[in-house]
């Protein structure tokens, strides 16, 4: 018998072109977990509003980034499954499936079906949880797993922010973009100032999230300076944590790194917001940045755009020098073998 390995990603659109961006962002933000407000009212701002005037405007962004292979993201997730499928042999089936667009989650379950595998494992490619992503994407491969006669015995790797591999792996792609310190241990800096940033969530999503154990016991201030059993599914928390294991493994002084989120709807999310720090150090006078992404395996339009351009844009316009990203971990080696042992390890 085989074991099915269903890899989940957001999504992207089928192309750069105004229709189909359209077509994502309908399906994406219509999702009660993304924009967890009053159904009517999330379906006027939705369709109303956000997907009219928005679907032009990330059409330009996404042409920007598209390449003749195509979607980024979708690129990098194929050579994610093709490169573990390599790594686990025939006895395992591995298949990806989008949470928006193609290749749906569907489409994906319906080849592990078609395989007569007799278990499955779920894995979200989201390191940190939040209901919004890994929350529905699981909620969203169950949905589809009730309808078939005879449903596997399946598992959910939640969240691996912390995982000591997934951890190996960041530092290993970060390193390049850092020199031998001089007394050969750990790495020496090539930059004079580190930002970590994830992507943002509303506020609220915190709150909620802490009211599942019972009563709300998040202040989105020091409660997140420590993994607790209370705010182990919380998001901000899962964030603070990646960063303070990569702070560790790349010896960067504190004072000279910060914890960011970006891709904000309106000033009640997640702070402090990565632009507004970008913004705020070439002020200060820094001239060289090192951002990390560690929110993304797979780089996409937050990664590429977002950071790539925009925030170097923000940071040259205000005195600074250089932004410099920290790709993805796409299909980096160690990357790979980290998830290999996830997947050993949740098959038993």
């Amino acid at each position: 018998m085989k074991t099915g390995i269903l890899l989940i990603n957001l999504g992207t659109p089928d192309s750069p072109s105004t229709s189909d961006v359209r077509k994502y962002l309908t399906q994406f933000l219509n999702d009660s977990r993304v924009i967890d407000i009053n159904p009517v009212a999330r379906f006027i701002l939705v369709n109303g509003i956000i997907v009219p005037f928005r679907s032009s405007k990330s059409a330009k962004l996404y042409k920007h980034i598209w390449t003749k292979e195509g979607s980024p993201l979708l690129i990098n997730s194929n050579k994610m499954k093709n490169l573990l499928q390599q790594e686990l042999g025939n006895n395992f089936v591995v298949e990806l499936g989008m949470r928006y667009q193609n290749p749906s989650l569907e489409s994906a379950l319906n080849k592990l079906k078609e395989a007569q595998v007799d278990k499955i494992i779920i894995i979200p490619l989201y390191p940190q949880y939040a209901s919004s992503s890994t929350g529905s994407s699981v909620a969203e491969a169950v949905r589809l797993l009730q309808k078939w006669e005879v449903t596997p015995s399946f598992d959910v790797i939640s969240k691996f922010y912390d995982n000591p591999d997934f951890i190996a792996a960041c530092v290993d792609k970060a390193s390049k973009y850092f020199l031998p310190s001089l007394d050969g241990e750990g790495l020496g800096e090539r930059y004079d100032y580190f930002i970590f940033s994830y992507h943002g969530l509303p506020d609220r999503h915190i709150m909620k999230g802490s009211e599942h154990y019972g009563g709300n016991t998040c202040q989105l201030g020091n409660c997140c300076d420590k993994i607790t059993k209370n705010n182990q599914y919380c998001y901000r928390a899962n964030c603070f944590e990646t960063t303070r294991q990569l702070v560790k493994r790349l010896n960067i002084p504190e004072g000279k790194y910060e914890t960011t989120f970006q891709s904000r709807l309106n000033d009640k999310w997640i702070k402090p917001y990565s632009d507004k720090v970008v913004k705020a150090k070439a002020k200060e006078g820094k001239k060289k940045l090192l951002i990390f992404s560690p929110a993304f395996v797979a780089d996409c339009l937050e990664t590429i755009y977002e950071i790539g351009v925009e925030y170097d844009e923000i940071f040259k316009e205000h005195g600074g020098e250089k932004v410099t990203l920290v790709e993805s971990l796409n299909d980096s080696p160690l990357w790979i073998e980290a998830l290999k042992k996830m997947v050993l390890k949740a098959k038993g």
